[in-house]
């Protein structure tokens, strides 16, 4: 008689599936955020082993206090002139985005992704560091083009995909390519500019160069292999590059705890991979500014990478094809206790008297006839369908010499 194996477990296995704090319908509830006080945070000399800075991957680098005030040690100090500029591009950016935005519903392109509520990210980050530094962007670094004066109707050009679309029709609408103002093709492919960065950053160094990469990558991103290849090789070589984690909160229809941001911070990841990590208050230009200064002099300093997780909320559908009010709570963005960027650095100038509500007004104005003309320069080449470049364009800078193959298709297609 043979005795019935007992079941090796006393109870079944259950998996534990993430879930946000809010839903449609449901209250906003950030309860669950630890937030730093402004100016809380100390701010470690650049040549600091990242063995003893590992706490600054947890908490919150701030500048900003309620009152507009700008305290604490990570304080940049900027001039007057550059927090203006830095405002003032960031209202362009959101002025450029509602007018996109509009276009896409009236037909006259086919896809856009707007920044909103992001928009001191990309501006510090771009005027901080050189048009000849290479930036590996998302789709949602428009601010990085636009903060270095970038043509706004090329950019609409390319939206269009229009006869003069600087890309020639061979990219999505919002993909932007502009080797001189620092700006690398985008991908469509999420997580390959992290690789791409490190690997600039690394050839940089090799011939003894001086220019930096930066590159930005989403929350939901850190979650492919890409992320973590860069991550290896950037400490392995201490690549000269600044590794930005944009936690806007969401991936599409999925929320950051998706990919791992209930488990710990996306900054610390960085620690297992011996790099230092910067957690950042992304609606807050000031603390983004001096976290990217203080990673630039680290990278020029010879001393390799640093991952900065910016904490930001993305206000706007996740793209012209979402319809965020199907996942979380329609007024949520409104509740972000971090506020708006171009809020909060227009309370700052005018707490410090560089501001006021009639330049304000005047600044809006500005950014919207700005984008009226690039709209009536861009428009009058023609929208989605209405013009488009030739076709021999894409049979052109494919190789350095044409083989037969790309012969033969030419004669096929009478060009």
């Amino acid at each position: 008689m043979t005795r019935k194996a007992e079941s090796r477990n006393s109870r079944p296995l259950s998996l534990r599936v993430p879930e946000p704090s809010g839903r449609p319908g449901d209250a906003p509830d950030f309860s669950h955020l630890k937030l730093d006080a402004p100016g809380a945070v100390e701010r470690p000399p650049v040549d600091s082993q990242p063995v003893r800075m590992m706490d600054l991957a947890f908490r919150l680098i701030r500048v900003l206090d309620e009152e507009g005030n700008a305290v604490g040690p990570w304080n940049p100090r900027l001039d007057p002139d550059t927090l203006r500029r830095g405002l003032q591009a960031m209202i362009l950016t959101r002025a450029f985005d509602d007018r996109m935005h509009r276009a896409h519903r009236q037909g006259k392109t086919s896809f856009y992704m707007k920044c909103t509520g992001e928009e001191a990210i990309a501006v510090a980050q771009g005027l901080i560091l050189s048009r000849e530094d290479m930036g590996f962007p998302t789709y949602r670094q428009q601010g990085l083009l636009i903060a270095r004066g970038y043509p706004l109707a090329t950019m609409m050009n390319q939206i269009y995909s229009n006869a003069a679309d600087p890309i020639k029709g061979r990219q999505l609408p919002i993909m932007y390519s502009a080797k001189d103002y620092g700006f690398f093709t985008i991908s469509g492919n999420l997580g390959t500019q992290y690789p791409q960065a490190v690997g600039w950053a690394m050839a940089s160094a090799y011939r003894g160069d001086d220019k930096l990469a930066i590159t930005w990558i989403g929350d939901g991103s850190t979650a492919e292999s890409d992320f973590h290849s860069a991550l290896t090789f950037a400490s392995v070589y201490r690549a000269p590059v600044i590794l930005n984690v944009v936690n806007n909160q969401w991936a599409i229809s999925s929320f950051q705890g998706i990919a791992g941001g209930l488990e710990t911070t996306f900054a610390s990841k960085a620690v297992g991979y011996g790099l230092p990590a910067l957690r950042v208050d992304g609606n807050d230009f000031l603390a983004v500014w001096a976290a990217t200064q203080w990673a630039e002099e680290r990278a020029r300093s010879n001393l390799g990478a640093t991952v900065i997780e910016l904490f930001t909320y993305r206000g706007a559908p996740h793209s012209t094809s979402d319809d965020p009010s199907a996942y979380r709570p329609a007024d949520e963005h409104e509740k972000w206790p971090l506020g708006d960027p171009i809020e909060r650095l227009r309370q700052h100038l005018t707490v410090i008297g560089e501001w006021d509500d009639e330049r304000h007004q005047a600044a809006l104005k500005d950014a919207v006839e700005q984008v009226r003309a690039a709209g009536k320069e861009s428009e009058a080449i023609g929208t989605l369908g209405q013009s488009r470049p030739s076709v021999k364009e894409m049979f052109e800078e494919v190789y350095a010499t044409e083989d037969w193959r790309l012969l033969e298709q030419r004669r096929e297609v009478g060009i």
